[in-house]
This record gives C-alpha cells, structure tokens and sequence, in this order.
C-alpha cells in the first residue's frame, strides 16, 4: 500500500520500499504470462538481460516459458543459495581488486542479485564496491576494463550531447552522478578511468537509499588528462590530449547541463563527483538556480 501518496510501498519486494514505478518486481514474480513475452526477449537473449536474468533461480514453470530449457543446468536454486555461493567465493579472494571485479561481473549479469548481495551484506562489500577499492579500480580501468558502464561524454560528442543522452534506454532518470575525473579521491587525475566513481556512489543510491538502478544513470566527462602516465598508458580508454580548461569547459558542461534539461526534466538530481575545487565551486555557483544540483565533497545537501 502507498503511505500519503508518497513512493513508500510496504508491499515491495525491492530494497527501500520503493514503489515499483518500473514494473520491475512484477517482472520477476512466476505469474502464468509475464510481462516479459512483451518487454524483454526470451532464451538466450534474457540471461544476458542484467535486469531480468535471474541465473539459476528461474523455476521450472519460467524455464518452460521463457524458452530456458538446455540453456542452464537443471538444478534450481533460489536466490539465498546463489548469495551464500557467491560470498563463498569473494571470502576466498585475497586481493580487495579481485572481489571488486567479481561484483562488478555479478552486477552486469545478475543486478538483483548484486543488489541482494550488497544489502544483505552491507558492512562486509561497501569497502568493495565504493571506497577504498574504488580508488584502485580507478587506476586500473583501464586494464580491467570489460564492458562499459553508465555514459561516456568528451569533447568529441561537443554539439551533440543531447543525442548521446537519447541512447541511454532509460527514460525515467531521476539521478545523475558525474565526473570529470580531475580529482578522485585522493588520487588526482584519473581522467576518464574516474568512471567507478559515480557507478560506486550509484549502487549505494539503490542498496542504501532505495532508488531504482534504471532511475539512475552514471556519466564521465572527459575533457582530457594531465596525468602523465596515463596519456602513455596504452591501455587507457579516454581521450589522450591535455585536460580542456577555460571556455572550451564552461561550452561543454553548459551543453551538458542544458541537455539534461531537456531530456530528463527539470528535477532530475545532478550530483558533481570528484571535480577539482575550482570547477566544484564555480558549477555549484552557475547552476544551483536552475537545476537540481549538488556537491557532498564541498557543501552539505541542501534544496532549491
């Protein structure tokens, strides 16, 4: 039930109590036809659908349906034996990096599961997933790089952001959390490896604080690097010029902020991640009026 018509529904199955605006709880419930035969593809197509895959935890009422017969063991098991099998394996891993990639690979297979994973066992996979892990992923992204992450934004895409927006294939984006690498952590530059930072802080919206992964969408910009080891690195995956500055920044992060706007609406949530001070301060100051804006590296979360 809805409490006041806010999205409070006590009746979820998803982690915050968050109303199931997406009909993503009812695409996982074993219902005589669901809603998959429209939305999602069957066989093998679904088990590779992150969203609705849910690896050996399909029934056999699912299997039939859905076309799955031959294309996993017979064997079911629930959602509780996959969690206890996969914490066995990340406790047998002895490097923080190695459990980091094992739960980014979950996450791109199985994102109920992940998210199970990571509520169940908060204390134990935070460190994992976000800080300090995330610090060290970040300056191997390139390396460990597998398969891309949220939206990838550079100077190339100048004059065409609202088109690259338009390929994400959500619509209702509710949170944005982006950076453009200048300062991670403590680390410095890591350019356009800064990716694992708003997909790090994203997770933690849904296993924290409830918010749908499809209502949340991690972007990079990249404006270039100074960090010299990585413009050398043959493995580094963003654009190998000197970071922008100057007004070639300010057009494109105006472009990017009116963009949003556009595509997503007015009170979708910007969240500004890991930019230097001097940018923090000055996008701060440019868009608080006008858009939904925040920094929690330089300001405490306040409403417009």
């Amino acid at each position: 039930m809805m409490n006041g018509g806010n999205l409070v529904d006590n009746d979820s199955a998803v982690a915050g109590g968050v109303e199931d605006m997406y009909g993503e709880d009812i695409a996982t419930m074993v219902q005589p036809v669901t809603p998959w035969t429209v939305s999602v593809a069957s066989g093998y197509t679904l088990m590779r659908d992150p969203r609705h895959n849910k690896g050996l935890a399909f029934t056999e009422r699912e299997r039939d349906a859905h076309y799955l017969r031959g294309l996993l063991p017979p064997i079911v098991l629930s959602q509780e034996l996959q969690e206890k099998r996969i914490m066995h394996m990340l406790r047998q891993y002895k490097v923080p990096l190695q459990r980091y990639m094992a739960m980014m690979d979950l996450q791109e297979r199985n994102e109920r599961l992940f998210y199970k994973l990571l509520i169940d066992n908060v204390e134990e996979l935070l460190p994992v997933v976000y800080t300090p892990t995330v610090g060290e992923a970040c300056q191997k992204y390139g390396s460990i790089f597998r398969r891309p992450q949220g939206l990838y934004i550079s100077l190339k895409e100048k004059g065409k952001i609202l088109e690259v927006l338009k390929n994400w294939p959500e619509r209702s984006v509710q949170v944005i959390v982006i950076t453009d690498g200048e300062r991670i952590l403590g680390l410095g530059d890591l350019g356009c490896q800064g990716m694992g930072i708003p997909v790090g802080k994203l997770s933690l919206y849904t296993a924290l604080g409830g918010v749908r992964p499809s209502a949340c969408l991690p972007i990079t910009i990249d404006v270039g690097t100074n960090n010299e080891k990585l413009l050398n690195d043959e493995f580094y995956i963003g654009l190998r010029q000197r970071r922008a500055t100057g007004q070639e920044y300010a057009e494109l992060l105006h472009e990017f902020m009116s963009a949003v706007k556009q595509n997503y609406g007015e009170k979708v949530l910007i969240q500004f991640e890991d930019f230097a001070n001097h940018n923090a301060f000055e996008l701060l100051a440019r868009y608080s009026s006008s858009h939904l804006v925040f920094n929690d590296d330089i300001q405490v979360l306040f409403s417009n």
